[in-house]
């Protein structure tokens, strides 16, 4: 038997009442609601450095705005993830709604992997970011002390750069940065 769902809008997904006691973080990805556990400590603090060091570099360069989670980022009237990091270049910063959050296609997004989002940040975001043309998606993994950097191709996400516990990776969007993985870890 298939059981057919229905897809809800994020006009819908706003219009809905959630426990002020609830510690979970919604998202709406293809239309469907994700529930999403607050992030553990490591997370923060990989979350915390990460910010650090590239709203400096952002900053300095003046090349337009990094933001965190939690904030929406709608891609569509069925798309609205909210990714741990989010850049937005100064030629879009028109796209920033200081009401809404991100209305618009964000330069590039980074996602810090927990156990429990493996599978949706790995592919179902994966898939979600290529969609809709986002130059870069970082996935930055705790357990295994990885940064992977892709860059959008028409045909699928391809890997620009990689490091492992120390190693160094570099971004095309960033042009210029060098992130030390010991910096993050």
């Amino acid at each position: 038997m298939t059981v057919l769902t229905k897809k809800i809008s994020y006009q819908q997904f706003c219009q809905m009442e959630f426990d002020e006691n609830d510690t979970h973080v919604y998202e709406l990805l293809n239309g469907e609601i994700v529930k999403r556990s607050a992030p553990k400590p490591i997370h923060q603090k990989i979350s915390k450095r990460l910010l650090r060091i590239v709203d400096n570099f952002v900053e300095k360069r003046k090349m337009g705005e990094i933001l965190y989670a939690p904030i929406d980022v709608f891609l569509d009237e069925f798309n609205a993830p909210q990714p741990d990091l989010v850049f937005v270049s100064k030629e879009k910063e028109h796209i920033i709604n200081d009401e809404k959050g991100i209305i618009g296609i964000p330069d590039l997004v980074v996602e810090i992997i927990s156990p429990s989002s493996v599978k949706r940040d790995r592919i179902d975001k994966m898939k979600l970011y290529h969609q809709f043309k986002i130059k870069e998606y970082w996935l930055i993994d705790p357990n295994n002390q990885t940064i992977e950097i892709y860059e959008y191709t028409e045909k699928a996400y391809e890997l620009l750069s990689f490091a492992v516990e120390t190693g160094k990776v570099k971004s095309n969007v960033l042009a210029k940065l060098k992130l030390d993985a010991k910096d993050i870890f």
